[in-house]
């Protein structure tokens, strides 16, 4: 059996999504049965936003989780396939992860919006310096 640290945080990330997954049906299902809303009426994001304000936050980070993290996914498949794997590279893996738990904390808890896009650019400039990484390990070697 062969240990490869990249997938640690890429497990972490997957983890994430679930939680935030977990924590809006923890949200939303009650707040539906609360207002005794018909789940017909929950045809989009716009009317499930709209009826239900309490669990927006979450249903949005959910949301953001399946958007730049794409990338971070492709970057851990690339390097493992290519088999480039080194400490930078794990290094900035784990600080984009752990940039995305600040984000989705912040996101779905007290939403300030200057803390969450701190959070959300450092993440960017942490996933940008893993396909540099890559780019480099590609390109000149």
């Amino acid at each position: 059996m062969f240990f490869k640290p990249i997938l640690i945080p890429l497990l972490v990330q997957v983890l994430l999504t679930f939680g935030v997954w977990v924590y809006l049906f923890a949200w939303r299902i009650p707040e539906i049965q609360r207002k005794g809303i018909d789940p017909q009426r929950l045809k989009d994001r716009a009317a499930a936003h709209e009826l239900l304000p309490d669990s927006a936050k979450a249903s949005n980070n959910l949301k953001n989780l399946f958007e730049l993290p794409v990338l971070f996914y492709a970057a851990i498949l690339l390097s493992l396939v290519l088999m480039i794997q080194d400490m930078l590279l794990v290094q900035l893996a784990w600080g984009f992860v752990v940039l995305r738990i600040v984000h989705s904390v912040i996101h779905c808890s007290y939403n300030n919006v200057n803390h969450r896009f701190a959070a959300y650019a450092l993440s960017c400039l942490f996933l940008l310096f893993m396909w540099i990484r890559l780019a480099s390990f590609i390109l000149l070697n």
